[in-house]
């Protein structure tokens, strides 16, 4: 997050841990690797948390006010912008580090939700449609503000709550 990905360097990372470059070496071949580990490290966690919150017990609006909150509430964190910005930053000389995050970011997060979403079409509670589609179009509808503050945009205080509610009413008059 410091140096960026062009600024860090295998020799660098080895240094700061006080161990061998060539140790690094042996877990870690080559730096898309160890960023594709780091964004494991990041993201796993979370992950697990948000995905947790797709319960098919409760009601799809509450189940997805949940999810959106938690969703809004950790792209707004600071580490997660500046890791979108380096990303942004990085993905011109680098495209490999848009695509690792991918990967194992936005993608298995819509696909785990499109999963809900097909689940909940299937049920009848929401209409038959594309659930990769429709959980897409939920995930850009949490971005304005993120999308703001990663532009150091001042929006001021921003209430995910609100935020998920407003954003879930419009995606279920689309699809309720």
């Amino acid at each position: 997050m410091k140096h960026g990905y062009a600024g860090t360097t295998m020799s660098g990372i080895a240094a700061a841990l006080g161990g061998s470059k060539t140790t690094l070496w042996s877990y870690f071949p080559t730096k898309e690797v160890l960023f594709g580990a780091v964004l494991d490290e990041e993201i796993g966690r979370f992950r697990g948390e948000l995905l947790s919150i797709l319960d098919l017990s409760g009601s799809v609006e509450e189940t997805l006010r949940r999810f959106c909150t938690a969703l809004l509430g950790k792209m707004l964190q600071p580490d997660t912008i500046r890791l979108h910005r380096i990303i942004i930053g990085e993905a011109e000389r680098f495209p490999e580090i848009g695509r690792i995050f991918f990967e194992r970011a936005p993608k298995q997060t819509q696909k785990r939700l499109a999963s809900y979403l097909g689940e909940a079409m299937q049920r009848g509670e929401l209409r038959q449609a594309d659930p990769l589609l429709a959980a897409r179009q939920l995930t850009i509808l949490i971005q304005p503000n993120f999308m703001l503050r990663l532009w150091k945009v001042n929006t001021g205080r921003i209430d995910p709550v609100a935020e998920a509610a407003t954003v879930v009413d419009t995606f279920l008059s689309a699809y309720a």
